[in-house]
C-alpha cells in the first residue's frame, strides 16, 4: 500500500518535517511492507522554509533583528533557477522566538522589521519574485517595522516596484475591527482588552499611511490582517494574496503524490473547525478523491459528523493516545510516533478482515 504522509507543523512541539519523520516511523512499525512518501507541508506559518528546503535545498541565514530587541538567526530559501526568495515571517518575529511567553509588554513591542531585512536579503541576492510565509507572528505592527527596515515606504515601493511580491496565508482576516489582527490574534499574543484597542488605534492610523503614501486601500482586503497585519504592508506594496498551502502544495508536487497514494495520512497541532477552511488538512481531503485521508492531531475537537462532512476517514488525537495534553506535548514526536504505530495497525487489521 502507497501511504502519503502530509502534515502540518504542531505548534511549537514539533515542526512538519519532524512530525513526519514521527508518523513514518510510528508507521512502518504497524506496517512495514508499505510504500511511504513524506510530504511535510504548511500554510504559510512556522515551518513553510523548513519544508521548501526539505523539498529543494537552496537554505541561507542571515542576522536579523527578532521581534523585540536581541537579534536572530533567521533562515530563507532561494532558488537561483527561478530567482525566487521564499521568507517565512516567524523565522524573525515568530511568538515561538520571544524568549518566553507573550506578555502585554511583547504585544505592544514586538515588531516586524526583521521580516523586511529577510525581504532586503532576497533583494540583494537578485530576487525577483518573493513569496513571504506569513503566520506564527509575535507583533501586531502592521508590518511597520517591515517597510521601515526596507528604507520607509516611499523607497520599499520603488525597491520592490518589480518584483513579484507574493503574500502566501490562508488567514482571510481583515486588518482591522472585530475580526482583524488585534482583535483576533491580540489575545494569543499577550494583549489585555485595553492593549487590543491600543493596537487597533494604533495600525488604524498606520494603515491610513499605507494607503496615502501607495494609493492602495488594503485595510479591508482579505488577508490583510495575518501575522499582525503584516499582510497589509506587503498587500500596500504590491503583492497578491496566494493560499500558503497551494504555495507549498505546487512546489512540493502534492497533487502527484495524492494522486499516486493509497491512503493520506496528515495532522496537525489542534484540529478543529477552522481547520477546515483553507489549511493543510481541508486541501488535502479537497484532493483526496479515492484515498481515505487520516488525521493525527494534537488535539481533535471535531465529531464525526463534521469529519464525514469534510471527507474525513477518521481523526486520532495524541492526547487521548498519551493520556494528557501537557505529556503530548512535551514528548510530541515519541507520542505521535506510537499513536502513528497505533493506527497503522488497526488498519492492518481492519484490512485483514475484509
Amino acid at each position: 500500500m502507497r501511504v502519503l504522509i502530509a502534515p502540518d507543523c504542531y505548534g511549537d512541539s514539533l515542526t512538519a518535517v519532524e512530525a513526519a519523520e514521527a508518523i513514518a516511523t510510528g508507521w512502518r512499525r504497524g506496517r512495514p511492507g508499505d510504500r511511504l512518501t513524506l510530504a511535510p507541508q504548511s500554510d504559510g506559518g512556522p515551518g513553510f522554509v523548513d519544508v521548501l528546503a526539505n523539498r529543494f535545498g537552496g537554505l541561507r541565514s542571515a542576522q536579523v533583528s527578532g521581534p523585540l530587541a536581541a537579534e536572530v538567526t533567521a533562515e530563507w530559501v532561494f532558488d537561483g533557477e527561478s530567482a525566487t526568495a521564499y521568507v517565512e515571517c516567524a523565522q524573525a518575529c515568530g511568538l515561538a522566538i520571544l524568549g518566553g511567553a507573550p506578555t502585554v509588554q511583547t504585544a505592544v513591542e514586538a515588531h516586524s522589521r526583521g521580516v523586511g531585512q529577510l525581504v532586503d536579503a532576497a533583494l540583494v541576492a537578485g530576487a525577483s519574485r518573493i513569496v513571504v510565509g506569513l503566520g506564527g507572528s509575535a507583533c501586531t505592527d502592521g508590518g511597520r517595522g517591515l517597510v521601515d527596515a526596507l528604507g520607509g515606504l516611499e523607497v520599499a515601493v520603488a525597491r520592490l516596484a518589480d518584483v513579484d511580491l507574493i503574500a502566501a496565508t490562508d488567514v482571510e482576516h481583515p486588518l482591522l475591527g472585530p475580526r482583524g489582527a488585534a482583535h483576533v490574534f491580540g489575545p494569543q499574543k499577550g494583549a489585555d482588552p485595553a492593549t487590543v484597542d491600543l493596537l487597533e488605534d494604533r495600525m488604524a492610523a498606520w494603515a491610513d499611511a499605507l494607503e496615502a503614501g501607495t494609493g492602495r486601500t488594503v485595510r479591508d482586503e482579505p488577508g490583510a490582517g495575518a501575522a499582525g497585519g503584516l499582510g497589509a504592508a506587503l498587500m500596500a506594496l504590491g503583492a497578491r494574496r496566494e493560499s500558503g498551502a497551494a504555495v507549498i502544495a505546487e512546489h512540493t508536487n502534492l497533487d502527484g503524490d495524492v494522486a499516486a497514494a493509497d491512503v493520506i495520512v496528515t495532522g496537525e497541532g489542534r484540529f478543529d473547525d477552522q481547520s477546515l477552511h483553507g489549511k493543510v488538512v481541508s486541501a488535502l481531503a479537497a484532493g483526496a478523491r479515492h484515498a481515505p485521508v487520516l488525521v493525527l492531531a494534537g488535539q481533535v475537537t471535531l465529531d464525526e459528523t463534521a469529519l464525514a462532512g469534510a471527507g474525513i476517514a477518521a481523526a486520532h488525537s495524541i492526547s487521548d493516545y498519551a493520556g494528557s495534553v501537557q505529556l503530548a506535548m512535551d514528548d510530541a514526536a515519541r507520542q505521535l510516533t506510537g499513536l502513528a504505530e497505533q493506527t497503522s495497525s488497526r488498519w492492518a487489521a481492519a484490512e485483514s478482515r475484509e
